[in-house]
């Protein structure tokens, strides 16, 4: 048989059902294949929509979609929606078409070396050079896409090579089970649980990769473990559960992110690095961290792990469940504050009547018309970032946000790949007014397919979320204006159906109308981000705002101006220990330095006896000036609760205020002239 009838086989044998993509010249025999395959071809609009399509498709089934592209331009029109398949984890093949191999040698009609050019947005990719090889490649393209963590491979195929004759039959596919976690490992990590006074669990989108919501949902239901989630982790358990302390991730210090500073423990499941870097809540390495997830544990300074089960997520989670089984569990009071503060604040404009439309009544207005199983796709802005703090789903899955790669243009296609895969569910995209527009013109796909998905669109006329941070960075923003269509002509001239919201009372309406008109639709709500900097005043004072007045009564740093003391306290966890736990050890590395809030704590040096610190007082603080190892040891004798900064951060501190610096000096002088 011809090669690209193989190719095709071959994916139909793998249970390939869909291919998203723009046909091309060199890839026309892959084309012509296809007329008699019953794997679907669906003509997209631009490559990047098609990638986003199969990439959506590929988190919410577990099964990879195809998305293909020609060479040259067609190619590189994919890579954007491939690179964050890939690194937010979807199972996706990649498909280009080639030049001949006999004119790849040299400068040639937009050839390229397209697997070069992949290699750093797939997990794997290579160029056919021969038609017998195409089974092979076939079958280990779909084995590593699927095998954790997933991602996307790249299949390059020479047109040449496509037109050749064939012998060779696919290879039948043969999943592989996943493999149990090591009971030891699953004894040591529980040891570490038990023992623990705080642990807290942080879910990631590896939960879902390894469909293990339930197993998750019952260990935090047997244990009383709190949970957080990332923005790609969102539905692991339900809003409802007294346990559940919300999402984690926004840039800045939130409710959620004090839970983690709080706990002694992170039983970090599922989680990938690109969703929360760990330096954002384990600076400085105080906590234990258990690892659970079918890989082992990236390698990162903030990152070091305690324990690591590795294996299938559902039976990890579950033999963990069995090993603490009878644990204490966590005092609620350690963490109930927290929860209570943020449904505070998620209630505070449910009916708030403004217009623009606030974000947070928006979302509130969308989480009523919708059910817990349809689902919601983020594109990426500054609505993402309320999507991702305010919208609540109970359900694993049905809130799609690109986090990884963080891909503005995300939504509009990636709603299109959630209609295919769930056609029952209603699909809603959000989108600025900003990165809709970057695949805008996936619209006419959508209504050729007659897939009912609507599309929000919150405009501001603006690159909002890159407004926000400018701003508060720097207090004032830069080029970030621009010009919109007329939405309700475009909707039109698309053929959709088209609904703008005039008042913020007929929002729901809208919504709810836009589902029932049987067609693709486009929503148009004016949104006022006014609440941008808002939220972020009021995240500035969580805990900023305690620890700045906690420092101005500590010697060291009550002289230094308030400013200063304010950067200080941004920088600072709050970490805790409780009565005879050591702190750090003689020897141990100058890494951090340490304020008691409360209780108390020995320092024993060699040669100079014990002395006793207390509230208002600092140790550790030599860390400042000296790269010396640890000159003493410091253990709580009373449960011990301090304000901690890194090493790095304090030295940044004291450049810019010479009094610290001279006091600490003074106080290193006496220190030596008494040892």
């Amino acid at each position: 048989m011809k090669a690209s009838d193989l190719f095709i086989r071959c994916l139909e044998e793998e249970g390939i059902e869909y291919i998203f993509g723009v046909p091309g010249e060199e890839n026309a025999d892959i084309m012509i294949s296809l007329l008699d395959s019953k794997i679907k071809f669906v003509v997209c609009r631009h490559e990047q929509g098609a990638a986003f399509i199969a990439d959506v498709y590929g988190r919410l089934t577990g099964k990879p979609a195809c998305c293909l592209g020609t060479l040259g331009p067609g190619a590189t029109n994919l890579l954007t929606g491939v690179g964050d398949a890939n690194m937010d984890r979807a199972p996706l093949i990649v498909l280009t078409g080639q030049g001949s191999t006999t004119r790849l040698h040299k400068e040639s009609h937009q050839a390229t070396d397209l697997v070069r050019i992949f290699a750093e947005c797939v997990k794997w990719g290579t160029s056919i050079h021969h038609p017998d090889s195409i089974p092979e490649i076939v079958r280990k393209a779909v084995r590593i896409a699927t095998t954790d963590k997933f991602g996307a491979t790249h299949i390059d195929l020479p047109e040449n090579v496509a037109h050749m004759q064939t012998l060779a039959r696919p290879i039948p596919p043969q999943r592989v089970p996943r493999a149990a976690p090591s009971p030891e490992a699953v004894a040591h990590a529980a040891g570490l649980i038990r023992k623990a006074k705080f642990p807290i669990i942080l879910s990631g989108n590896g939960v879902f990769r390894a469909k293990g919501s339930d197993e998750v949902r019952a260990f935090v239901h047997e244990t009383g473990i709190p949970i957080v989630n990332t923005f790609m982790g969102k539905g692991v358990v339900p809003t409802s559960d007294e346990r559940y302390l919300f999402t984690v991730g926004l840039g800045s210090r939130d409710f959620p992110a004090i839970a983690i500073e709080r706990a002694d423990c992170v039983i970090a499941i599922g989680f990938d690095m690109v969703e929360y870097h760990p330096r954002s809540w384990n600076r400085g390495n105080e906590k234990d961290i258990i690892h659970v997830d079918m890989s082992p544990a990236e390698i990162d300074e903030n990152y070091r792990t305690s324990a690591e089960v590795i294996g299938d997520i559902g039976r990890s989670v579950e033999a963990l469940r069995r090993a603490v089984e009878g644990m204490a569990q966590p005092a609620t009071e350690l963490y109930s504050d927290l929860r209570t503060q943020m449904q505070g604040e998620f209630s505070e404009y449910e009916n708030d009547e403004g217009f623009p439309v606030k974000p947070q009544r928006i979302l509130c207005d969308v989480r009523k018309v919708l059910d817990q199983r349809d689902v919601v796709l983020s594109d990426v802005g500054a609505h993402k970032m309320w999507i991702a703090r305010h919208f609540h789903t109970d359900e694993p899955n049905t809130v799609m946000i690109s986090n990884g790669w963080c891909s503005m243009g995300f939504a509009l296609p990636g709603a299109i790949g959630a209609k295919m895969a769930y056609p029952d569910r209603r699909v809603l995209a959000i989108c600025g007014d900003g990165g809709v527009m970057m695949n805008i013109q996936d619209l006419e796909t959508a209504v050729r397919e007659g897939l009912n998905i609507v599309v929000m669109v919150w405009t501001d006329s603006q690159y909002g979320l890159i407004k926000w941070k400018q701003t508060a960075a720097f207090g004032r923003h830069s080029h970030i204006d621009f010009t919109n269509p007329d939405w309700m002509k475009l909707a039109d001239a698309f053929g959709m159906a088209g609904f703008k919201v005039e008042k913020t009372a007929d929002l729901p309406g809208a919504l709810s109308e836009a589902f029932a008109c049987g067609r693709p639709a486009l929503v148009e709500v004016p949104v006022d981000y006014a609440e941008n900097m808002k939220l972020t005043g009021r995240l500035k004072e969580i805990p900023f705002e305690q620890f700045c007045n906690k420092l101005d009564s500590v010697d060291l740093f009550k002289a230094i101006p308030e400013n200063s003391r304010r950067a200080l306290a941004e920088s600072m966890d709050e970490v805790s220990f409780p009565a005879g736990q050591t702190v750090f050890s003689r020897g141990d590395p100058s890494d951090n330095i340490y304020v008691i809030w409360s209780g108390r704590a020995k320092i024993e040096k060699e040669g100079a006896g014990i002395a006793e610190v207390g509230p208002g007082e600092a140790f550790g603080e030599m860390a400042a000036l000296t790269s010396d190892s640890r000159m003493a040891t410091v253990t709580a004798t009373e449960d011990l609760v301090c304000g901690m900064v890194t090493g790095d951060e304090f030295r940044e501190l004291i450049q810019g205020e010479p009094d610290i610096a001279l006091q600490l000096a003074c106080k290193y002088a006496k220190r030596l002239k008494e040892s």
